[in-house]
């Protein structure tokens, strides 16, 4: 893509900046700048350009706002020792975006022009990029996001879309150390079903979690566990993480992908990574049943949730209306791979598998 670029006449100050860095929390402050691309079916793909952060101005029929034709990604930039900056399988989100596209009924674009919008974001927004040391998880997160753009309310998919990216910085996911999170069962309410959008990142699918996530706080848990929406028996996902299962043998057990659970990033790379490290990784489906009796008979000896945001997550208790199965804690074979992958991401140890890539 050939990008224009028009600078911010008033970015924060270093002053400001520093305050900010010094305490990013998540998704509470943004960067001086956006990315913003957009498609017609008669121009494809034009008028690339990254220009000041600012509110959108929509029309009130703008459709994605009637009928949710939008998709998204989350991703990390990272800021090495030697003051390098690197993002983590960018591509693998440019092309989980594309499937996601495709599913929505929305433009794909290339992957490589996905990666090139990226890149050009944090370039020129570098500055926001935090310096990290060994056990601070502090990066820049990345918000890739497509949606609807047509003023039009006729129930179609829109011949007008916007691709943006925005940046905001991000604080160790566990500000204390990383802690076991107490999930909630739910029997009432499902993520996705058979020919739904449960594989695409789209809002839709965490808009239809956040009644079973509230139903989670009530009861006093993290995050809440969905089952599959056929027969309400088989561990799909949390509302936004992925699951792993870590039997006495040594193997790790993985929810298979069905079409109805996100392919995430984190989960793929931990399959690749755990094979390397020498266990034994299968992908297949997991009754709750399972979950429960595992637990109960010490056959289960850990279970971890994986995502962008918190990479690797021990989970403690399971609870569900009636009943719970005990805390697992923290255990070895999580805190291993969440280790080698975090080390990974900052630079801290070599990158065997040529996750990384180099943006500055």
């Amino acid at each position: 893509m050939q990008i224009s670029t028009t600078a911010s006449s008033s970015p924060a100050s270093e002053e400001r900046l520093a305050e900010i860095l010094a305490d990013p929390g998540f998704g509470v402050h943004f960067t001086d700048h956006l990315f913003k691309v957009e498609w017609t079916p008669e121009q494809g793909w034009h008028d690339a350009r990254i220009e000041p952060y600012g509110p959108l101005s929509l029309d009130p029929a703008t459709s994605v706002l009637h009928y949710a034709q939008e998709t998204f990604e989350g991703m990390k930039a990272y800021r090495h020792a030697d003051g390098s900056i690197w993002s983590f399988r960018p591509e693998a989100n440019g092309a989980r975006m594309a499937r996601s596209s495709h599913r929505l009924a929305l433009p794909v674009l290339e992957v490589e022009d996905f990666v090139q919008a990226v890149d050009e974001l944090v370039r020129i927004d570098a500055r926001w990029v935090p310096e990290a040391s060994e056990g601070d998880e502090k990066s820049l997160y990345l918000r890739p996001f497509m949606f609807a753009s047509e003023a039009f309310l006729g129930v179609r998919p829109s011949n007008h879309v916007t691709f943006m990216v925005i940046a905001s910085p991000a604080g160790s996911y566990f500000a204390g150390g990383v802690k076991p999170v107490r999930l909630w069962l739910t029997e009432t309410y499902t993520r996705a079903g058979r020919g739904g959008m449960g594989a695409a990142k789209t809002g839709g699918n965490y808009a239809s979690s956040l009644v079973a996530q509230q139903e989670a706080y009530a009861n006093g848990c993290d995050q809440v566990v969905f089952l599959d929406a056929e027969q309400g028996r088989y561990v799909e996902e949390l509302g936004g993480m992925n699951l792993y299962f870590v039997y006495g043998d040594g193997r790790i057990v993985t929810p298979e992908l069905t079409g109805t659970i996100l392919e995430g990033i984190t989960r793929a790379s931990i399959i690749e990574l755990a094979g390397k490290l020498g266990y034994q990784v299968e992908e297949r489906r997991i009754a709750i049943e399972e979950w429960k009796a595992g637990v109960a008979s010490g056959e289960i000896t850990e279970i971890f949730a994986c995502g962008t945001a918190a990479v690797v997550t021990p989970v403690g208790e399971l609870v569900w209306d009636g009943g719970s199965a005990p805390s697992l804690g923290h255990g070895e074979v999580a805190t291993r791979i969440r280790k080698e992958l975090v080390d990974l991401q900052f630079g801290r140890a070599e990158d065997t598998f040529g996750w990384m890539h180099r943006i500055a």
